[in-house]
């Protein structure tokens, strides 16, 4: 019996199975049944009722079946489901907010050409309305299998969400799981300490996993020494900015910019905002 969902939306084969190793690795991990969808896109000139009897909903049809198949094949639970709707993520926030799911997971084909879009315009609608987790995964290059996972750790409110997804990609791939944070090149030896127990503080998050390691990384550059990091990697997952990613988001953003750089597979992630403002505040009564 599951748990709640993990919502899975595919458009095609291709991305659906870069999607669907992920998707199995945490539904099985969380104990989530996979709810795939396939959202069809009605024009305004046609209401829904019309779209449902002359659009062809095939092809979306056999993308979801195929993806059932395969996840359960897994021995994982799933189910699907082909909506019409006026815009994707409108269908797909209601989809969340109506059927428990837990956790989403999208795809990102990288950096969209728009300068007002931060990750593309249904992935941004989705980070900011959803409420529940959502993993973007990125699908325009990966490594194939994955036996190394870095984990870069900055104390967001979206770390331990990072290190719990990290968790089940290793379990799920009989991974190992570096945890880095990145100080500046002339830190002294108390700010590296407390760095040092940032990452300690985080790894319980991560679970059961067999081989952790803990580095302190010393860049003048956050980014580019993460990405530099990241090569040795098959996978890294890092939490979104302390703000979210969406629209108004700067391209400066050190979440959205690691995921645009590094050469490998790469999946951010979020909670819900009300969730993150819970953390924040428990960290504040911490500190106080």
């Amino acid at each position: 019996m599951s748990d709640g969902r993990l919502l899975l939306p595919v458009a095609n084969p291709e991305t659906a199975e870069r999607l669907l190793d992920t998707a199995i690795d945490v539904a099985r991990d969380r104990a989530l049944e996979v709810l795939v969808v396939h959202v069809i896109e009605v024009p305004v000139q046609l209401s829904l009722a019309q779209a449902r009897q002359s659009l062809d909903a095939e092809p979306g049809a056999s993308v979801v079946e195929e993806t059932v198949d395969r996840a359960r094949a897994h021995g994982v639970e799933a189910a699907g489901r082909v909506r019409f709707g006026r815009d994707v993520a409108t269908s797909l926030v209601n989809l969340i907010e109506r059927d428990e799911v837990a956790t989403a997971l999208v795809g990102w084909r990288g950096r969209p050409r728009r300068r007002d879009v931060v990750l593309g315009s249904y992935i941004d609608a989705v980070l900011a309305d959803a409420d529940c987790d959502v993993l973007v995964k990125r699908i325009d290059r990966e490594r194939g299998d994955v036996s190394s996972v870095l984990v870069p750790v900055a104390g967001g409110p979206h770390t331990e969400l990072a290190a719990e997804t990290a968790g089940a990609i290793a379990r799920g791939r009989g991974a190992t799981v570096e945890l880095a944070t990145v100080v500046s090149p002339d830190a002294d030896e108390a700010a590296v300490d407390d760095a040092r127990a940032m990452l300690t503080r985080t790894s319980p998050t991560l679970g059961a996993v067999e081989t952790v390691t803990e580095t302190v990384l010393r860049g003048d550059d956050v980014v580019e020494t993460i990405v530099e990091r990241a090569a040795d990697h098959d996978a890294t997952v890092l939490g979104a900015g302390g703000g979210g990613l969406f629209h108004r988001v700067l391209v400066e953003n050190v979440p959205e910019r690691v995921a645009r750089e590094v050469d490998g597979a790469v999946v951010m992630v979020k909670r819900p905002e009300s969730v993150s403002r819970a953390l924040w505040r428990r960290l504040a009564e911490r500190i106080r």
